[in-house]
């Protein structure tokens, strides 16, 4: 009895930690959605009030009548922002399921190496390469154009490494067995390897769907046009140099965060199974 007891302590003592750093962190998020419901004396007001006292929803109408006088319509934005998030996601996902499957199951020459330098990958930050980046894509002539999003966002180590990892536990006997029965190698990356690999995509997905929605960087770097803009560089052009737009700057900073919330809300449960699968636990 004493040791269930003690046991018990230690169970509810992780649980207060865990409900208090997950309480931590979700304070900048709710700050977030409160502050787009405020008016703008309480935005304004020193120091900040967290809660607010007087909900309003001026800042979704201001943001609207915003949008509408933009030289841009705003489904363009839209449009740019949903065409490259879903197209880096599909690419990534596909190619790096791919790549994963020979790194994960087949002996090769160079394997050991090629693993290593997707690893060094995994410790350079994209903004390092940012200037390299750029000077390659002027001069294949894809500034300005939705590849200079994409592409260079598939080539993704992280995305290599995760699926790699999920891949590397499936048991060898599954492809010994398809193979017996005349599978080829793309039957049983298609029937046996991709099926079982849905946890993973999910998880993927829910991380490259951040990274590609939030990318900031990218279209000002890239795209010289305000046609090929993302929405949330022009959501952050809304308050420039005028106060009086704050507050439908904390309202598009809501509706921009809220297609995030979302998805990790719908495919989080997923997260947990692939860390358990994929070797990545503890």
């Amino acid at each position: 009895m004493p040791m269930v007891a003690k046991k018990t302590r230690y169970t509810y003592l992780l649980y207060a930690i865990l409900i208090f750093w997950a309480s931590w962190s979700l304070l900048p998020i709710i700050y977030m959605v409160v502050t787009a419901f405020k008016p703008l004396n309480e935005i304004l007001t020193y120091p900040p009030r967290f809660w607010v006292e007087k909900p309003t929803l001026d800042g979704f109408r201001q943001l609207g009548e915003v949008l509408e006088n933009s030289s841009t319509p705003v489904t363009r934005y839209i449009f740019n922002s949903v065409f490259v998030t879903f197209t880096t996601v599909v690419f990534t996902i596909f190619f790096a399921t791919l790549a994963a499957y020979p790194l994960a199951k087949h002996r090769f020459w160079g394997k050991e190496l090629f693993f290593f330098i997707i690893i060094c990958g995994l410790m350079i930050s994209p903004h390092v390469t940012l200037i390299p980046r750029y000077m390659v894509l002027r001069n294949i002539g894809w500034l300005n154009t939705y590849r200079a999003l994409i592409l260079p966002a598939v080539a993704s180590a992280y995305s290599l490494f995760l699926m790699k990892q999920f891949v590397e536990p499936i048991p060898d006997e599954l492809i010994e067995s398809a193979k017996m029965d005349g599978a080829s190698e793309f039957r049983v990356l298609w029937h046996v390897i991709m099926p079982l690999c849905r946890p993973a995509w999910c998880t993927l997905a829910i991380f490259l769907f951040i990274w590609s929605w939030n990318d900031f960087t990218s279209p000002i770097v890239f795209m010289e046009s305000d046609q090929m803009m993302t929405l949330p560089v022009a959501m952050s052009r809304i308050a420039y140099f005028s106060i009086d737009r704050l507050q439908a700057a904390s309202a598009a900073a809501f509706l921009t965060i809220l297609p995030v919330i979302l998805v990790f809300i719908l495919l989080q449960r997923y997260v947990i199974e692939t860390m358990v699968y994929s070797g990545l636990k503890g």
